[in-house]
């Protein structure tokens, strides 16, 4: 079975939105776009590097996919496997694109993921996809976070637990944190949540 790897840039006050750039999504009027740029170091760059070039299918939000439809295919030599990766993309608006192999999921995305899941191959690593990442939480679906947890609060914007989150335990099966403070964590699944007596 595919894990389903949810990786995300994402402040101490839990934002998610727009890490990359000043333009990449000023929705609800958000003005921090780019705020990770601060923050880049030689170890967060070889821990990204070392994640980007694992094998992977790619799990991707529309809006995610519209921001990078353009720009991998003409970057191919800082992150072939984008450019290689089927790219399952969740869209009630797009059927199609010239950025291949990509498969567009409409309907019940969630229904469509979880057989997606079941399938033999890499797998599926979610960037951003603030919206999608929802629905994966919602429905039980998502097996590791990959969280780069930077020391900046926002004060708003888009949130990685957004609409709560459904009683999940997890364990660290790696940390690291950088010389710029950022923390690198993976979080895996771990069964039952334990109560008190």
């Amino acid at each position: 079975m595919r894990k389903i790897i949810v990786l995300e840039h994402i402040s101490l006050d839990g934002v998610i939105q727009a890490p990359g750039g000043p333009d990449e999504d000023t929705s609800g009027g958000f003005a921090y776009g780019g705020w990770i740029a601060h923050y880049s170091d030689a170890v967060l760059g070889a821990l990204l590097r070392r994640q980007m070039n694992l094998p992977f299918d790619l799990l991707l939000g529309r809006t995610t996919f519209d921001i990078w439809e353009p720009y991998w295919p003409q970057h191919g030599d800082v992150w072939p496997g984008a450019n290689a990766a089927t790219k399952y993309v969740a869209s009630n608006t797009r059927t199609s694109s010239n950025w291949q192999p990509s498969v567009f999921l409409n309907g019940d995305v969630a229904e469509k993921v979880a057989k997606i899941k079941q399938q033999q191959g890499p797998d599926l690593h979610v960037w951003g996809s603030g919206h999608l990442v929802q629905t994966l939480m919602k429905h039980d679906l998502v097996d590791v976070f990959w969280l780069m947890i930077y020391p900046i609060t926002l004060g708003g914007g888009k949130r990685l637990f957004a609409s709560g989150a459904i009683p999940m335990l997890f364990k660290v099966t790696e940390s690291h944190v950088t010389p710029n403070g950022v923390i690198v964590v993976n979080y895996e699944r771990a069964g039952a949540i334990p109560t008190g007596r």
